[in-house]
Formats: C-alpha cells, structure tokens, sequence
C-alpha cells in the first residue's frame, strides 16, 4: 500500500486543471477533426477545454470548458440511462455489452449476430437504444436535451440544425445498419424517423461545464441533481461497466490501460469520464486520432488520473 498515490481533496483539482492545460500547450500533435462530417471538418484543433464536477454541482474548469461544442456519440451514454431507467434488463436482449473490436460504424458483426449490436455505444447499438427510447417516449432526441438541461442546469442547450442536416446529407452508412437491423426485428420506428431522432441528439450542442454536470448521476450511483433517483445502483453500474469496457470504440483497452475511468467519446472530441461517487469529468479537443477518440482529451485525462490518483482501479 506504501507504494499508492493517496486521492487528493477537491480544493486540488483547479490546480490540477491548469497544471494539465499548461503541459498540453507543449504537447505536439492534435490529431484530426472529423473530416467525414463537413460540419466538425473545420474545428480548429489546437482547442482545449476541460471541466470537473463534484456530486454536490460545484465545478471547476480551465480552457474553454464554457464554450458549446458538438457533443455527437457522448449522448449515447444518456440515451442508454434513460432508456434503461424505463424498460430494465429487457434492453439487453436487444443490444450486448461487450467490446465490438471493430470501428464504430462497422456493419461487420451484425449479420452473423443477427442484427443484435454488440453493444450500446457503437452506432448499430446507438440506433436500437434510441429507437426503443423513441417508443417509449414518442421524440427520443427531445426527451434527452430535456434531461440534458435538467441536469446541467442550463436551459440554453440546443441542437445544430447545421450538424444534423450535414450529418443527415452523409448518413448512408448509419442508414444501412438501421435498414439491416430492421430486417432481423430489431428496429421497431420507421428507419428515417429514427435517423432523424438520432443526428439530431447527435447534434446537441454543449459545453465541457453542461456535460460534467449532466454525467453526475454516474457519480451519484443513479442519483439525479434533483435528488431523485433515474437508476438503481446496479443499473449505474451497469452503465458505467460498459462505458470502461466500450466507450472509446476499437480502443477501449488502451483508453482503461492509460485513464483507468469509465469514459465515452465522441468524434466532436468530447470525453466524459467518471469517478464513481467523487467526480465527474469532460474534457474536449476536436483533434481525433485514427480511432475516433481526442488527442489532446485522451492525455488531459490521463493526467487527472496519475495526478489525482482517482481511479477506479
């Protein structure tokens, strides 16, 4: 036990904030915007924000961590909570929990799998998760910014007509899994319906600071700001297990290996991240490497963690 960096106290982490911006400055190497998305195409990718948030709402933050940025797959972790606290286990025969080990708009597991993703985070497994809240709920995308202001306390948060309609203009390939999981039964809306439900929660706009504070009722153990309860403890668990295990796509391994936090990125270079009744983070630099995941994000994180000691490991 001598050898383990003892967890810090909370009045550390702004220090601990500005000490990871100033070592990122230095740090050579951004990575990419999403290219394949005209819309993010021309996000510089030398910015930087990150944000921490305790579970009483207090939050600290360095960079830009108020500016509003495209939050695209980092919703996927909220639709799966809200899905979830509606229908329990039985999403699970719908959508698996373990790492695809291919790209996230792979269609390549699917056909063997018949039609069942891998799991809620890569976009096959997105478009089930959002379809089956669209049932429930009869506008999915909308139920998610309601929930998505809720929590961060902020009611300004909107959509990007511009992202939506961009990434609508280029979504053959998310509209090919949606046909092809319709065919197995495992789509229950109209496909263009449910595309149109999902570009537009990928679309959400929102800050490092909204987002940290959205993710707290992972902090929490299923707790809401308001303090009532979305899901039951083992439901949170559940949650934050398979963003540890599936949240950065095809490197989720190495992502656990570096960070050591139940995360989820997406590819507007937003990171969330979780500690498990301490604090929640999100951290964002457009620069994505070849897997899709932040640059700049993926180290800051890392940082926290070796400088912090928070892990949950």
């Amino acid at each position: 036990m001598g050898g383990m960096t003892a967890p810090l106290p909370s009045r550390t982490f702004q220090p601990v904030l500005e000490r990871i911006a100033e070592e990122l400055e230095r740090r050579p190497g951004r990575g990419r915007p999403a290219d394949y998305i005209p819309a993010l195409a021309a996000v510089d990718p030398g910015r930087f924000g990150m944000a921490v948030a305790e579970p009483d709402g207090t939050v600290y933050g360095v960079g830009e961590w108020r500016q509003p940025f495209s939050t695209q797959s980092v919703t996927k972790v909220f639709t799966l909570a809200l899905d979830l606290a509606r229908e329990g286990d039985e999403l699970w025969e719908h959508v698996g929990r373990e790492p695809s080990g291919n790209p996230f708009n792979s269609l390549v597991q699917l056909e063997y799998e018949h039609g069942i993703p891998r799991n809620p985070f890569i976009n096959a497994g997105a478009l089930v998760v959002t379809d089956r809240l669209h049932t429930r709920t009869g506008d999915a995308a909308g139920t998610l910014l309601d929930f998505l202001c809720a929590e961060s306390g902020n009611p300004q948060l909107s959509f990007s007509k511009e992202v939506a309609d961009s990434e609508a203009a280029h979504g053959d390939r998310n509209a090919a899994l949606g046909h092809f999981m319709a065919s197995y039964g495992n789509i229950g809306n109209p496909v263009p319906v449910l595309l149109d439900q999902y570009f537009r929660q990928c679309s959400i706009e929102a800050s490092c600071a909204d987002l940290a504070l959205a993710t707290g009722f992972l902090a929490r153990h299923g707790i809401r700001a308001d303090g009532t309860r979305l899901l039951t403890r083992s439901q949170a668990k559940q949650v934050n297990a398979v963003m540890l295990t599936c949240g950065t796509y095809d490197a989720a391994g190495d992502f656990a290996h570096r960070v050591g936090l139940p995360g989820k990125s997406g590819v507007g270079g937003g990171i969330i991240a979780v500690v498990p009744g301490r604090c929640t983070l999100c951290v964002w630099s457009p620069g994505l490497d070849e897997r899709g995941n932040s640059v700049a994000g993926v180290a800051a994180l890392d940082r926290f963690t070796t400088l912090t000691g928070l892990s949950v490991f």
